[in-house]
């Protein structure tokens, strides 16, 4: 026991300390889109037609739709910017369209009775419906020692009757179609719902493939939408902290 006391203390304390101090992204990092590189005359025009995910729209003074970007980098040959900020994730669906004069992305936070009910313990239920397992793998970094997502009170659990939400990852294969419904209604009410990467948005790499279903809100309501292919675990512990209302 005394050596086990020793180590901790030599090794000191190792969580980051977001969100109480900002957090530094990698140069490489691509987060939310500089809104002055979205015009029409200038990127779209050229990166659209080369989008198969559809993400660009010319229409008007063009825009990108961070539900169906997969932030590949491959629009930037057109003049797409793409900044540091990992705040990514938006309670409402339009609120992932970005233009030139857009809001940002915005998280409302829950309603003072789900907060009072989850503000202190939320608990998921995470169902893979199809995906890669990318997300999974971002997620689970949620659970290190670095980042600790449990100190704030956020875990997952087995059980969807131990569940006060439901977190779902991939773009709902119609093999994964039934047991999604399933384990939504086996969750208790009140419940949240998170889709979590491209591909629980909008499909993803997948969008109108026959044997997917484009994503979650189509058959569920969704809370919280996080953007990513697959989100970065800052991009997920910021938008959840939002909801709930931890920081502004």
């Amino acid at each position: 026991m005394l050596r086990a006391i020793l180590a901790r203390i030599k090794q000191g304390h190792r969580t980051m300390p977001y969100p109480a101090a900002p957090l530094k992204m990698p140069e490489r990092f691509r987060g939310y889109p500089v809104q002055a590189s979205l015009c029409k005359s200038t990127a779209l025009s050229f990166a659209a037609p080369g989008c198969p995910y559809g993400a660009f729209d010319t229409a008007g003074e063009g825009s990108l739709d961070l539900g169906k970007c997969l932030f590949c980098a491959g629009c930037q040959a057109g003049g797409v910017e793409f900044s540091n900020d990992f705040s990514l994730a938006a309670t409402r669906r339009e609120n992932l369209i970005v233009t030139p004069e857009s809001v940002r992305c915005r998280v409302e936070p829950l309603s003072k009775e789900l907060l009072k009910l989850f503000g202190r313990s939320l608990k998921f239920r995470e169902v893979s419906a199809g995906g890669c397992n990318a997300c999974e793998a971002d997620i689970n970094v949620l659970s290190t020692i670095g980042w600790d997502l449990g100190r704030f009170g956020i875990q997952f659990t087995a059980s969807p009757r131990h569940a006060d939400g439901l977190w779902i990852t991939g773009p709902v294969t119609k093999n994964m179609h039934q047991a999604l419904l399933a384990t939504y209604e086996a969750i208790p009410s009140p419940k949240i719902v998170v889709a979590c990467g491209a591909c629980a948005i909008n499909g993803g790499p997948f969008i109108d493939s026959p044997q997917v279903l484009n994503g979650t809100d189509a058959f569920l309501p969704v809370d919280l939408y996080i953007p990513g292919c697959p989100p970065h675990p800052a991009t997920i512990l910021d938008g959840l902290l939002r909801l709930l209302n931890k920081i502004g």
